[in-house]
C-alpha cells in the first residue's frame, strides 16, 4: 500500500515538471527542427499514461479488498453479536430455572415448616406397647379373618355360578373365576369394617376376542399423563385375518357356506353396543362394563337370596360389585366383586376401577393391575424372612394410624396402597436379618421415613414396574419390568393444594402417633387390652 502510494507521488511529481505549460511562454517554442526531443517527450508521456493505467488498476483491487474485508468484519461482527446474545439469553434461563427451582424448594420447605416437620426417627414408640398392639392384632385378627375369608370365598362361588346362569351365553360376556387380592388376602388387614376385594375376570363371547395396547408398546398412542393405562380392543371374526364370513354375518336359510356344513351353527358377530364398547368405536367402555356387571350381579343375587339370612345391598352406584352383607347380628362385611380384563396369559389384570383409588381414568382408558404379583411377593418375603417377622406389624401399625388420622381431619391422596408400596421398596433394600420382631420399632420409623421422603420429593415409584430389584420367582412379565417406573404421587406434583393437605395430614399422623398406640392399648396388665381394640378397631 505506502510502495503504491510513493510510486504515484514520484509519477505526479515528474509530470508537473516535464509539462509544458509550465515553462514561461517565450521558453515554450520549440525549434521545428529538433524532432528528437519531441519524439522523446511522446515516448515519456506513453510511459507516464501507462504507469497511470497501472496505478488506477492497484488502486481499484485495493478498494475491493477493502470492500470485502469490511463486509467480512461486519458478517463477524453480526455473528458474533448473536452468539452473545444467545449466550446471556440462556445464562438469563438459567437463572430463572434456579430461581424457580429454589422458590420451589422453598415453598415445599414451608409446606413441611408450616405443618411442623417431625422427624420420625425422633419419636418416641414404647416397644412393649407395639408389641402387645400387635399381638392383639395378629391373633385375633387372623383367626376372625380366616373365617371371614372361608365365607367370602363360598359366597361369592355361589353368586357367580348364579350371574353366569343368568347371562346369555350368546351375547353376554363370559364370567370366570375370582382371584382374591388386597389386605385379607395378604393377611395384614385388622381394622373394621371387614373388606374383601375380589377381582373377576371376563371374555367377550365367541367368535370375539380382545386386543390389548398398552402404554409402554413401542407403537402406543396414549399419552403420558394416561401411563399405566392401556386400551381394549374388541376384535370380531374376519377383521384381522380371512375368516370365513358366516361368523360375522347372518346369510340366511337359502345360503349355504361351503367351509361349514349345516349341523355347524354359526356365530353372528355383535354390534359395539352389545360388546359394551364406547360410542363408535370398537374399544372396551369400563362404564358399560359396570353397568352390566352391577344388573347382573342384581338379578344373580336375586336368584340365590332366599338361601341366605342376611341382607345385601350396593354400597356404591358408581362401583359395580360393591356389597355391603349385613348380618342380623348386626356384623357387616363388605366385598368388593371387581370385572376385570386379564392380560393374555399373565397375572396381570386391566381394571375397571378400584376401590379406594383417587385417580380415576376416563375411558377407553383401563389402568392396569399387578395385585397378585404384590400379594406373590409377600409371600416371597414370608418365606425367607425370619420366623415371627415384623414386616406385616408395621404395615399394620402404620395403616392403623392413618386410618385414625383420616377419622380427626379427612381423608388424604395418602392411601393404604401407597404405605403398602414404601413396604415393599422396604423389603427389596433390607437385608432379611434386620426384620426380626426385635427391631419393629426401628422398621416403623423406616417404614414413616421412607413415606415423609417420598412426600417431600413427591415422588413414589411403583414397585413392580420398571424395577429390577423384583425377585425372578415373582415371574413378572418382561414387558412390565422393563416399563418406565410409574410415580404414584403425580398427582402431588400438579395439585399444590392437595400435596399441602396431604403434608399436613402425614405431619398430624407423626404428632400424635404416640399417643394413638397408647390410648387404644391403656389395659396391658389387667387384659383390659381386647376389649379396647375391639371397640376401636
Amino acid at each position: 500500500m505506502q510502495g503504491a502510494i510513493a510510486r504515484l507521488c514520484v509519477v505526479v511529481a515528474a509530470a508537473i515538471l516535464n509539462h509544458p505549460s509550465l515553462f514561461p511562454h517565450e521558453n515554450t517554442t520549440l525549434p521545428d527542427q529538433d524532432e528528437e526531443l519531441i519524439a522523446r517527450m511522446r515516448e515519456h508521456e506513453a510511459r507516464l499514461e501507462m504507469e497511470k493505467a497501472k496505478l488506477e488498476k492497484e488502486l481499484s483491487q485495493m478498494d475491493s479488498k477493502q470492500e470485502e474485508t469490511s463486509l467480512q468484519e461486519g458478517y463477524s461482527w453480526y455473528f458474533w453479536s448473536t452468539v452473545s446474545f444467545i449466550i446471556f439469553f440462556t445464562i438469563e434461563m438459567c437463572r430463572v430455572d434456579l430461581a424457580d427451582g429454589e422458590v420451589r424448594q422453598v415453598e415445599e420447605e414451608e409446606v413441611f415448616s408450616e405443618s411442623g416437620s417431625i422427624n420420625p426417627r425422633m419419636m418416641v414408640l414404647d416397644k412393649d406397647i407395639l408389641s402387645n398392639f400387635c399381638d392383639k392384632c395378629t391373633y385375633t385378627s387372623a383367626h376372625e379373618n380366616w373365617r371371614v375369608r372361608e365365607f367370602v370365598e363360598g359366597f361369592a362361588d355361589d353368586l357367580l355360578e348364579s350371574l353366569r346362569s343368568v347371562c346369555n351365553r350368546d351375547t353376554d360376556m363370559e364370567v370366570g373365576d375370582f382371584v382374591g387380592i388386597g389386605s385379607m388376602f395378604e393377611s395384614w388387614k385388622f381394622c373394621k369394617p371387614l373388606t374383601c376385594d375380589l377381582i373377576v375376570p371376563f371374555s367377550p363371547p365367541d367368535p370375539h376376542s380382545f386386543q390389548y395396547h398398552l402404554w409402554c408398546s413401542s407403537s402406543s398412542d396414549i399419552t403420558p399423563d394416561m401411563q399405566g393405562c392401556g386400551k381394549i380392543k374388541v376384535t370380531t371374526p374376519g377383521e384381522n385375518s380371512g375368516g370365513c364370513l358366516c361368523g360375522s354375518a347372518n346369510l340366511g336359510e337359502d345360503m349355504l357356506c361351503l367351509l361349514h356344513g349345516r349341523n355347524d351353527t354359526p356365530k353372528v358377530s355383535l354390534s359395539p353396543d352389545e360388546l359394551l364398547c364406547s360410542r363408535d368405536t370398537n374399544c372396551l367402555a369400563k362404564d358399560q362394563v359396570m353397568k352390566w356387571f352391577q344388573i347382573s350381579v342384581t338379578k344373580a343375587w336375586g336368584r340365590i337370596s332366599h338361601k341366605y339370612d342376611f341382607d345385601v345391598t350396593f354400597r356404591s352406584l358408581d362401583a359395580a360389585g360393591a356389597l355391603k352383607i349385613r348380618f342380623p347380628s348386626g356384623k357387616i362385611i363388605v366385598m368388593n366383586i371387581i370385572p376385570v380384563v386379564q392380560l393374555e396369559d399373565t397375572d396381570a389384570y386391566f381394571v375397571s376401577h378400584f376401590p379406594s383409588d383417587v385417580d380415576s381414568f376416563p375411558d377407553p382408558y383401563w389402568p392396569l393391575s399387578v395385585a397378585v404379583y404384590e400379594r406373590n411377593l409377600l409371600k416371597h418375603f414370608s418365606k425367607r424372612l425370619p420366623k415371627h417377622s415384623c414386616h406385616l406389624h408395621c404395615l399394620q401399625i402404620v395403616t392403623f394410624l392413618h386410618k385414625k388420622q383420616s377419622g380427626l381431619t379427612g381423608k388424604s391422596a395418602l392411601t393404604n396402597y401407597h404405605l403398602k408400596t414404601a413396604l415393599l421398596h422396604l423389603l427389596l433394600s433390607k437385608k432379611t436379618i434386620t426384620w426380626s420382631i426385635e427391631s419393629m420399632q426401628h422398621r416403623v420409623q423406616d417404614l414413616l421415613s421412607f413415606v415423609q421422603r417420598s412426600l417431600q420429593e413427591k415422588r413414589l415409584n411403583h414397585v413392580m414396574f420398571g424395577n429390577t430389584k423384583v425377585p425372578e420367582e415373582v415371574q413378572v412379565p418382561e414387558m412390565i419390568r422393563r416399563a418406565e417406573p410409574i410415580n404414584l404421587f403425580r398427582t402431588l406434583v400438579l395439585q399444590r393444594e392437595l400435596y399441602a393437605a396431604t403434608v399436613r395430614h402425614f405431619q398430624e399422623m407423626l404428632r400424635n402417633a404416640p399417643v394413638l398406640i397408647q390410648e387404644y392399648t391403656p389395659y396391658l396388665s389387667n387384659g383390659g387390652l381386647h376389649h379396647s381394640l375391639d371397640e376401636s378397631l
